[in-house]
């Protein structure tokens, strides 16, 4: 009997041993086959969507390990992005076609936002412009325009403008609005033309024209949100206008940054990245919740973003997404052939990018999502 009874009370601890091995096997089994998706991204309002997918929805991705690395400056993101070292990079569309022109080894996949970029002037340009307080009426009228060709008379040369990459969404902005008030730019030299873009990091724009101000030089930059913003809720820079208002592209807003994968993710990696895209499109609708109820809501927004870019001051991140601008969304983030090819005419026109490219080869429409749209 006491045999009898031994053997019986083995039986649960057999059971709950092959259990528990089976789970561990399965869980081995579901970590071993997520892949790997490692998107670089530049400390920009524009990538915002990348960074809350990553910090809300990594570890609810079954077929995705999803991480993000931060980038020092554009140059450095293409040269890292083409090395193939990476699957996706969020990056300016002019950017990224001039490199699929040079070797189109992979494809653009969805949007990271729309909207979203803003021309700061320092208080040497406000001397002439005057712009008024609330930021709603700050449109891109003759002022700034007029400021700069003052300014070059002051100075005897063209008045500098920083642009994160000569082949930038922001210069095209900067190129159309100059444009439209009779006005011309040269990319990072040219005497004769009333603005020159020179290339500065968006990190570093802030102190560049802080630096400028204190030599008494009027300056300005054309940068990705919320630089804009931080120069002006530190008290050394004002924001003039917003891309929105130059660059109009009704009625879901002009597009801008592009987030692109390489063709060896496309093929091998394709679940893991749809899933990525999926997640991103989410946050994009996570982050317009946010702006929309503010409160905890935007508490936890900010706290994410800034745990990845703490040089964005919750203060710039929220002025930034204010709903009653709008003058960056999350939105409608599929792929956009016509807004892009908008942004493509203006950047050839420009002399920005050599010549344009084949947007029906360099787009791939497979990833798109209804989540986006909601």
């Amino acid at each position: 009997m006491k045999n009898k009874s031994k053997t019986t009370k083995s039986i649960p601890f057999a059971v709950l041993f092959l259990s528990i091995t089976s789970l561990l096997c399965v869980s081995l089994a579901h970590a071993q086959a997520k892949q790997t998706v490692t998107a670089i991204y530049i400390p920009l309002a524009d990538h915002y969507a990348g960074i809350v997918a990553y910090e809300k929805y990594r570890d609810k991705m079954l077929h995705a390990d999803y991480r993000i690395e931060r980038m020092k400056s554009w140059p450095l993101l293409r040269a890292r992005f083409m090395s193939g070292e990476v699957d996706m990079a969020y990056i300016i569309c002019p950017q990224a076609m001039d490199m699929f022109r040079e070797k189109p080894g992979f494809r653009w996949v969805s949007l990271m936002h729309r909207d979203g970029n803003a021309l700061a002037i320092n208080d040497q340009l406000n001397i002439d412009v005057k712009l008024p307080a609330e930021r709603t009426r700050r449109l891109p009228d003759k002022k700034v325009a007029e400021a700069y060709v003052k300014a070059k008379q002051k100075l005897g040369q063209p008045t500098e403008c920083g642009v994160p990459h000569l082949q930038a969404t922001h210069t095209v902005v900067l190129y159309k609005y100059l444009k439209d008030h009779g006005k011309t730019l040269g990319l990072d030299f040219g005497m004769n033309n009333d603005v020159i873009a020179i290339e500065v990091p968006p990190p570093k724009s802030p102190s560049f024209i802080k630096k400028q101000n204190s030599r008494g030089i009027p300056a300005s930059f054309e940068q990705s949100l919320p630089w804009a913003d931080v120069v002006e809720t530190q008290g050394f820079g004002h924001v003039a206008w917003y891309s929105k208002d130059v660059i109009k592209w009704p009625p879901h807003g002009h597009v801008e940054c592009i987030a692109i994968a390489t063709d060896a993710c496309i093929k091998k990696k394709r679940d893991a990245l749809q899933e990525v895209i999926r997640y991103i499109h989410q946050a994009g609708l996570d982050l317009e919740a946010a702006r929309k109820e503010g409160g905890a809501g935007m508490a936890a927004i900010v706290d994410m973003i800034r745990k990845h870019i703490p040089e964005h001051n919750a203060q710039a991140i929220k002025q930034s997404l204010r709903i009653d601008l709008d003058v960056i969304n999350y939105r409608h983030l599929n792929v956009d052939k016509a807004g892009l090819r908008q942004i493509m005419d203006l950047a050839v026109e420009g002399g920005i990018i050599k010549e344009p490219i084949d947007i029906d080869a360099f787009a791939d429409e497979s990833f798109a999502t209804k989540i986006t749209d909601q």
